[in-house]
């Protein structure tokens, strides 16, 4: 699972086979530090980006899905 740190957070986005097709689904989970430093806070637990969006291979996923996470990040800013 692709993984980037962006300033504290730890986003992880991912393209997954949606069952039963050939399509592929844009996921993102991210994190965020906690008060013990071996440990994250998981404030964004792992989704789908889009229930409407299927897309037709991995990468273009992960990509969909790496663009998701930076608007999401922007709205946990705010």
């Amino acid at each position: 699972m692709p993984s980037k740190s962006i300033d504290s957070f730890e986003v992880e986005f991912t393209g997954e086979l949606l069952e039963g097709t050939k399509q592929w689904g844009a996921y993102v989970s991210i994190f965020a530090p906690s008060t013990n430093p071996m440990h994250m806070t998981h404030i964004f637990p792992k989704r789908r980006v889009s229930a409407d969006l299927t897309l037709l291979d991995q990468r273009s996923a992960e990509e969909e899905a790496e663009r998701a996470a930076l608007k999401i990040l922007e709205a946990l800013r705010s």
